[in-house]
């Protein structure tokens, strides 16, 4: 009986779960939501990062910075016509040129725009009147027809991107009448978490977004990233985790929308932000970090750490007193009573190191 008392792995076995429910419930308690013990001993693995750029690493309300009307056209019609056509489309930059554009125009009346038609990744198109209009980037006018925009249109769009703005061309027709940008300005907290997270020993910190090259490696430069994919669809993002994933162990994807759902599935940890993602994002992603608050990482992964930490610990603490306990019984040395109680301290040994990540510091 004192041998199997002795041989009894109590503290073995709740080792894991009271340090994975301890760590658990702290990163709750600092505005973390971890769905389970997996994604919590992940987390403190990862060696790669890779962010979603609108609304994660930016504060995702983009704003309208400049409009140039091109030829003749006077800058509140441009803006008229732009109102008019992106009204229809529920895209964060569409609803950008919308509030702002009507803002500029004071109470101007819009014209109704029809036969709004997306194309992925590039801009729209829609009938204004008897009008064609077309709004995108200079992708979107590359496979549309043989009225290519003019080398020195091109070169301002670019001027415009490489300040790190997000520009949209506008055509009439076959004429090209004005450019319209936006910019979203990073989060304030994001350069000092990526510094933070740089300091704990993330390697490589990437983001992957969908607007063009250049505004993503603007981005970048401004907050600290080690690298920026721009000009990437949802199902490019996926490809760049796998790609990831086959030069780095552990990737993270961080993101905050639907079209970043896909990548979450894909990485090892799918992260999304609490209060400003979609329902998809929080369904698919394995933390959330709930306060909307980019900060809250490095607290996440420094708690995953102390918690694989503490788990070590316990294992062997309770492997080393069964080790202990079971010849101690069979020569003898100890009897039923000594191994009821060194095997119940172990057990409450092993919970109350565990209850320590309660206590864990950001």
């Amino acid at each position: 009986m004192a041998v199997l008392v002795a041989a009894s792995p109590c503290a073995l076995a709740i080792s894991t779960p009271s340090a994975v429910l301890s760590g658990v419930a702290r990163a709750a308690r600092g505005g973390v939501l971890i769905k389970g013990g997996r994604p919590l001993e992940d987390l403190g693995e990862l060696t790669a990062l890779a962010f979603d750029k609108t609304g994660t690493l930016t504060e995702g309300k983009p704003k309208l910075t400049q409009v140039v009307p091109l030829g003749d056209i006077e800058e509140n019609e441009l803006i008229k016509i732009a109102v008019a056509v992106e009204n229809l489309s529920d895209h964060p930059l569409a609803k950008a040129v919308v509030r702002d554009g009507k803002e500029r125009l004071e109470g101007t009346s819009i014209p109704d725009a029809t036969d709004l038609e997306a194309v992925l990744g590039k801009g729209i198109k829609a009938s204004l009147g008897k009008d064609k209009i077309y709004i995108g980037n200079l992708d979107l006018y590359e496979d549309l027809d043989e009225a290519k925009p003019p080398e020195e249109i091109s070169n301002k769009v670019k001027e415009l991107e490489g300040g790190g703005n997000t520009t949209m061309l506008i055509r009439r027709n076959k004429e090209y009448i004005g450019i319209i940008a936006l910019m979203d300005t990073p989060r304030e907290a994001a350069k000092e978490t990526l510094k933070k997270l740089k300091e704990i020993g993330i390697k490589r910190m990437i983001m992957l977004t969908g607007d063009n090259q250049k505004v993503a490696d603007a981005v970048a430069k401004e907050i600290g990233l080690t690298d920026a994919w721009g000009s990437l669809l949802p199902e490019e993002k996926v490809d760049a985790i796998k790609k990831l994933k086959e030069q780095e162990s552990k990737v993270a994807m961080v993101g905050d929308g639907v079209n970043d759902a896909p990548a979450m599935a894909n990485s090892t940890v799918g992260i999304a932000m609490g209060a400003a993602g979609s329902d998809v994002a929080l369904e698919t992603a394995d933390i959330a970090l709930m306060a909307d608050k980019l900060e809250t990482l490095p607290f996440a992964i420094g708690l995953s750490r102390k918690a694989k930490t503490i788990i070590k610990q316990n294992l062997w603490v309770s492997l080393g007193i069964v080790a202990l306990l079971i010849p101690s019984t069979i020569m003898g040395w100890a009897n039923i009573g000594i191994a009821v109680v060194i095997h119940e301290g172990s057990t409450l040994l092993v919970v109350f190191n565990a209850l320590r990540l309660l206590a864990y510091k950001k």
